[in-house]
Parts: C-alpha cells; sequence; structure tokens
C-alpha cells in the first residue's frame, strides 16, 4: 500500500514548525501536534494500488475451461470444462482437478455434461450449470445424483452457494434463481446479461450484468454499487467493500463503490478471463483462460 503526502499538508505541518520558538513553552507540544498532521494527512490519502502477479499456469489440456472453484473446506480446485460449444448438449463436458501448484490432479473427474460453466458448493454436492439445468454432483461419490431442468432456460451461467441456497443466473433470459430444499424458484427478472454471483456472509447477494455490479435487496429489488463494471464474468467478494470482477475479454478488475483498476489485461493476447475463482487465505485469484485451455493463478496485493 503506497502512501502520498499532499503539498497542502506539508505547508501547513512547516507553518507549524515555523511558529516554534526555543523561547515558547509548548514547543514540544506543537511538535507533537505537527507529527499529527503529517501522520493524519499520511493516512488520509493513501492511494492503494492492486496489483495481480502470475504465479503459475496448467498445463493447456482444461479444453475451454469456464469456470475455477475454490473448495476451502478440502482445498480442492474444481475446473469446468465445455469442450464443445457452449450451447450443444453433445455430452462433451467435464469436470477437472487441480492443485495450488498447478498441478492436473485429476483430467476427468466427471464426464458426460453438455457445456458446463458456473459451479457452487453445499452441503457434500457440487453444483453446476450446464445449458438448461442445474446438475448435482456428489462430491464424494463423483457422480450424478440430482438435475434440475429449468423451463425457458437458455444459457445458465454463474453459481454461488451460502446456507443453503444455491443461486444462479440465466445469462440469456436475464433471470436469477434459487434451489433451496430441493425446489427451485425464480427470484429475479430483467437483469441484462446476468452472470457473475456472489453472496456476502451476511447473505446479500451480488451479481454482474450490463448495469454494473449490483446486489439485490430484501424487497427484491437491486442497487448498484459500480456502474463502470458492466458486462462483467465472474466475482469476488474481498470484504470491506473490496471486489473483484472478471469480464470474459480478458479483463480483471479491482472495485469498490468509489472507484475501480483494471489489473490485468490479456486482450491483446487473446487470452480470455471467464469465471474466476479465488483462495482467500493466500489472496489467490485463479483465471479460467477459456480457449487458452488452462488455468493461470495470480498473487493479488492490495
Amino acid at each position: 500500500m503506497k502512501k502520498l503526502l499532499t503539498i497542502s499538508a506539508v505547508a501547513s505541518a512547516l507553518a507549524l514548525m515555523a511558529a516554534c520558538t526555543p523561547q515558547q513553552s509548548d514547543e514540544v507540544t506543537e511538535i507533537e501536534e505537527v507529527a499529527t498532521v503529517l501522520e493524519d494527512a499520511v493516512t488520509a490519502e493513501q492511494a492503494i494500488t492492486p496489483t495481480l502477479t502470475l504465479l503459475w499456469e496448467t498445463a493447456d489440456t482444461l479444453i475451454t475451461n469456464e469456470s475455477v472453484l475454490y473448495d476451502e473446506g478440502t482445498g480442492t480446485i474444481y475446473v469446468s470444462n465445455i469442450e464443445g460449444s457452449s450451447r450443444d448438449k453433445d455430452g462433451e463436458g467435464s469436470i477437472s482437478i487441480i492443485d495450488k501448484e498447478g498441478n492436473i490432479v485429476s483430467q476427468e473427474w466427471l464426464t458426460g455434461l453438455n457445456a458446463p460453466k458456473g459451479m457452487g458448493i453445499d452441503s457434500g454436492k457440487l453444483y453446476v450449470t450446464d445449458i438448461d439445468q442445474l446438475v448435482e454432483i456428489d462430491i464424494a461419490l463423483a457422480s450424478i445424483t440430482n438435475s434440475y431442468p429449468i423451463e425457458g432456460a437458455q444459457f445458465l451461467n454463474d453459481v454461488d452457494t451460502h446456507d443453503g441456497k444455491v443461486y444462479f443466473s440465466d445469462m440469456a433470459t436475464g433471470k436469477v434463481y434459487k434451489l433451496e430444499s430441493g425446489e427451485v424458484a425464480m427470484i429475479s427478472e430483467g437483469n441484462d446479461s446476468i452472470n457473475g454471483l456472489a453472496t456476502a456472509p451476511d447473505g446479500t447477494l451480488y451479481g454482474l450484468d450490463a448495469s454494473g455490479m449490483k446486489y439485490w435487496n430484501a424487497d427484491g429489488s437491486t442497487t448498484v454499487v459500480n456502474a463502470n463494471v458492466s458486462g462483467g464474468d465472474g466475482l469476488v467478494i474481498l470484504g470491506d467493500g473490496n471486489f473483484i470482477a472478471s469480464r470474459w475479454q480478458g479483463e480483471i478488475w479491482f472495485a469498490t463503490a468509489n472507484g475501480q483498476t483494471l489489473m490485468l489485461d490479456t486482450k491483446e493476447i487473446e487470452s480470455n478471463t471467464a469465471d474466476i475463482g479465488f483462495i482467500p487465505g493466500e489472496n489467490i485469484v485463479l483465471v479460467p483462460t477459456f480457449f487458452k485451455n488452462k488455468v493461470a493463478a495470480y498473487k493479488l496485493e492490495y
């Protein structure tokens, strides 16, 4: 974190110092006040410059990888691979497992999906969107145990879970759904190109769509937090009002309600940045590169 001091703050401090003379009995007090002014000025004008530094990349065998998910409970990293078309029911999609050093532990941990995208974990189950259905996978058995067809769905995309609830979006229809206690309900519509979803510890649901980064209020309405980070893909809530948002085209942003910083731009090398994952204890951002067929890991400093 870089600290900056303005000229005005320095001038104010120097003025106070000039007023101090050896004859003044309160000289020490005034010097202490100068120090306080300087310290407060520096603190008030801290300039945060978040950065991403490449740590590793996997082999390029994760064909059309769209999403990466880190399981905090086990340390497992799941990767969804579309492999074929993102809209075709061709049975070519799969889920792979990689480790925190970038090694592919299991290339075909689960196969037979169509175009798997977003993922979320709840109660030992991995939930994956697959075009027009939400698929439930028993992690211990590495097998599909249930599926939830969504009537009218066209392009189910991101997933997030919280306290027994599974939220997932349909980018094409602008709808957000919730699976709870085995029942699916549509909870929001009219969200233009809705994709990335993330839930805060208090259960507040955040999302990325054409309007920007927003959250849902208790009455179902939405409040836009940052209108500049629009058309996003993956969303990570860091806490304290800080977020990471990716755009599929090849951008990763550090975002707050007050602004945003572009940390990574890989458009020139045609490397996408799809539904990112995050290892919170180590501040590592996991980036699925889609057509580059590999996952890249970056160290986040902010």
